[in-house]
């Protein structure tokens, strides 16, 4: 079941890589006491996500300070060298957007956001989605409804809904 407006965000473990080498995150500890939003999307470097969904958050990420986020995680199934790599070639982290790898997929399998696409040789992603949550409770969520498409998880369409 996937998860939906009301619901706790699920504890797991999502990595980054940094000067000190791969870090876990527990994203108990991301949300707690805090707004924050978490998109997550099916593949680091991969076309629309780097061209369309990314991007979206990190020209958004002043109007989404304006309305009490503090922090936006991009959250991919990826490992956390892989994040690392994008990260340096999009330039998020600068921007002020966090992107963590789900190396497992145990994240966004809780969440109810995991997908195969046998035919793009992608097993075990994440679907699109974006979600504002508050001190761990998610407070709005939008999720793409058709494969292929990144219209209602952009940073934009987010933002209206605050």
């Amino acid at each position: 079941m996937a998860i939906k407006v009301g619901d706790r965000i699920p504890d797991a473990t999502l990595y980054t890589f940094n000067e000190n080498g791969i870090e876990a995150v527990q994203t108990a500890d991301m949300v707690k006491g805090r707004k924050v939003v978490l998109f997550g999307l099916p593949a680091a470097f991969s076309r629309t996500c780097s061209a369309a969904h990314l991007p979206s958050f990190m020209r958004t990420r002043d109007a989404f300070a304006e309305k009490g986020v503090e922090d936006i995680y991009c959250i991919s199934v990826n490992d956390g060298f892989t994040m690392a790599a994008w990260d340096k070639d999009m330039g998020a982290a600068e921007a002020g957007v966090t992107l963590l790898g789900d190396a497992s997929g145990d994240f966004t399998r809780a969440l109810g956001m995991e997908f195969d696409f046998p035919q793009g040789g992608m097993f075990g992603r994440s679907k699109r989605y974006a979600l504002v949550a508050e001190d761990g409770v998610v407070t709005h969520l939008n999720e793409e409804v058709q494969g292929g498409v990144c219209e209602l998880t952009v940073g934009e369409k987010l933002l209206e809904n605050l």
